[in-house]
């Protein structure tokens, strides 16, 4: 007998031992190098830039444009004597336009492009709760892959004090062999428990070195408590809390985009107004001596398009009334997202004091059975039902805990929290 518990903890050594000399990652490992490697986090970084670029390019066409200009060609003729006259000219030259009134659509236009970068800057904070709810919960399946190996190793132990008990009576002619029979199968059982435990750690490793942006998998340990340390009291106010919520916050700022976009399809019905000048030198030889010398004033009103501008217009008009739409659907659905996550939150919490205390109740039932079974004051049958309720309970115990853990993140995603809140 004492060589199956041998047999069952070597497993467990052996299947650990390919992880355990890591060095072991806390939650802060896990954010510092998510937030340096995640490919999703990257490519919505990627997004706020070129938001940025965008409105960069907009804002470059009220300023002062500018183009300089170099030619050199050579021209043949033929005379009506047949005689061929070459002829040489060069120039070069700079022009300038500035524009100084559009009905103010390029400071529309700018306005529309701020409002972008701030769709983009929300967008990434809302990646970024979003690759902190997959990186906190890769953490934590990570932990409760480590648990379940010392819980599935206590529950192997138990099974095997039990196979021990029944054999000695088997073996008295106190018990039947069914019973030696059901303890042994509970034993192999325990023995796979705990094979499937370990192979389970592999897979919640790869979980969380995906989550965190890794490129190659090596074996992960990492460093935590699998406890929730909330304390509830009064109800948030989800409403406040909805309108800091980044995809709130997304939708006002592409409602405000549109607005912009609206006001400055309109504005180009008005004339606009620019100058433009230039001066150049010209001549047969390089370099060229003749200088000229242009500006003008020059307005603009479109007149006829074919209907292009109405049409426009009735497509951001069209744009605005759907992004505020959006927000309306936003807003609700930041709200009602919030309330879901506290009440999940708060009875996964409930949930682990009741499995903590379900388990206290049948370790006592276990020890006061084990005595009694002994001396054959209760049956087998009794005796059983109570070791497996222990055995369920440790795991249940372990499942509320991480499930509360789960829950947790749950709820600082509905807050909208990014990666690098340091809040577990």
């Amino acid at each position: 007998m004492r060589m199956a518990r041998v047999a069952v903890f070597c497993c467990g050594l052996v299947l650990w031992a390919g992880v355990v000399w890591a060095a072991p990652l806390t939650w802060e490992d896990c954010v510092k190098e998510a937030s340096r490697n995640n490919p999703d986090l990257i490519a919505a970084g990627e997004t706020v830039y070129q938001a940025k670029a965008s409105m960069a390019m907009t804002v470059s066409g009220v300023f002062p444009q500018l183009d300089a200009s170099a030619s050199a060609g050579e021209s043949k003729s033929r005379t009506g004597t047949q005689k061929t006259v070459t002829s040489d000219s060069y120039s070069y030259g700079l022009s300038g336009s500035l524009l100084i009134f559009d009905g103010l659509k390029s400071s529309n236009n700018i306005r529309a492009a701020a409002a972008n970068i701030a769709a983009a800057q929300e967008s990434y904070r809302f990646s970024s709760a979003d690759v902190r709810l997959q990186l906190r919960t890769a953490f934590v399946g990570l932990l409760k892959a480590q648990e379940l190996i010392r819980v599935t190793q206590d529950i192997a132990r138990i099974r095997e004090d039990a196979l021990k008990l029944i054999t000695l009576r088997y073996k008295a002619g106190l018990e039947h062999k069914g019973a030696l029979l059901a303890t042994q199968a509970g034993m192999t059982q325990a023995k796979f428990d705990l094979q499937q435990a370990v192979r389970n750690l592999d897979l919640a490793g790869r979980q969380l070195s995906k989550a965190m942006g890794r490129k190659e998998f090596v074996p992960i340990v990492v460093d935590g408590d699998i406890f929730v340390r909330e304390t509830f009291h009064q109800k948030p106010d989800f409403k406040a809390i909805a309108l800091g919520h980044p995809s709130v916050k997304q939708a006002v700022a592409r409602r405000n985009s549109a607005d912009f976009s609206l006001r400055a399809g309109r504005g180009s019905y008005l004339p606009q107004v620019s100058i433009q000048a230039g001066v150049n030198k010209d001549g047969a030889q390089w370099p060229p001596q003749d200088r000229g010398m242009n500006a003008q004033l020059v307005v603009s009103v479109p007149v006829f398009e074919g209907g292009l501008r109405k049409a426009q217009i009735s497509q951001a008009e069209s744009a605005l009334r759907q992004a505020e739409a959006q927000l309306t659907s936003a807003g609700e659905s930041a709200v009602l997202g919030l309330e879901q996550a506290w009440e999940a939150f708060r009875e996964a919490v409930e949930a682990v004091e009741s499995s903590k205390e379900s388990l206290a109740a049948n370790e006592e039932r276990a020890r006061i059975a084990g005595a009694q079974y002994s001396t054959g004051f209760i049956s087998y049958d009794n005796w059983t039902i109570i070791e497996d309720n222990i055995v369920q309970s440790k795991k249940a115990y372990l499942n509320a805990r991480a499930n509360a853990l789960l829950a947790q993140a749950q709820w600082i995603n509905a807050e909208g929290v990014t990666l690098e809140y340091a809040r577990q």
